[in-house]
């Protein structure tokens, strides 16, 4: 009988070798645009979106102004904004549709991705590209012990919780768990 433990040691070692194949310059100039941005919109599809929704709160709560597409309160993408996307294979039709809507007013791209070469790709400004394994993804000779792209999602989640913490630094922020508190729900 396999133990919890060892499967979360696997999974683990899996991330870290996933996120280690993450160029840190792409990383440092996504934390950048995030800073310079006037807006920024972070999408994907499914456990994707799942992942970066948790950045978007946490962007929100550092006080930068950020939305999800799809929440009704979420305004039109403009120039001068970033869409941050993340898909494993670069091909999600609904999410590729809402890169080439804000490709079309000027609006920058910015893609986590795991096939730097797709439609998606091929269309954003910057692109950060993750080694994992996704069961989504065409002649992917990546394997995982995880099931679907939960190897992907999961190195989503921790590649994005590195760019706020680059964000904190690169703005400067002295307390952000002071600044985060202010900032959270309080109707709950």
């Amino acid at each position: 009988m396999k133990k919890a433990s060892e499967l979360s040691a696997a999974i683990i070692a899996e991330l870290q070798e996933s996120l280690a194949s993450v160029y840190d310059g792409q990383a440092q100039l996504l934390a950048s645009k995030i800073c310079a941005a006037k807006r920024v919109f972070l999408t994907g599809a499914g456990r994707s979106l799942l992942m970066v929704r948790a950045c978007a709160m946490r962007l929100m709560q550092l006080g930068l102004t950020v939305y999800v597409p799809g929440e009704v309160v979420t305004p039109s993408i403009q120039k001068g904004d970033l869409l941050i996307v993340a898909s494993g294979s670069g091909e999600t039709a609904t999410v590729t549709l809402m890169a080439q809507k804000a490709k079309a007013v000027g609006a920058e791209l910015a893609l986590i991705t795991i096939v730097a070469d797709s439609t998606m790709g091929r269309l954003a400004d910057t692109v950060i590209t993750v080694d994992a394994a996704s069961t989504k993804v065409a002649d992917n000779q990546k394997t995982s012990i995880q099931l679907g792209a939960s190897l992907f999602e999961i190195s989503v989640l921790l590649l994005l919780e590195a760019i706020v913490m680059l964000v904190v630094d690169q703005k400067q922020i002295a307390d952000p768990n002071r600044l985060l508190m202010e900032n959270h729900a309080n109707l709950e």
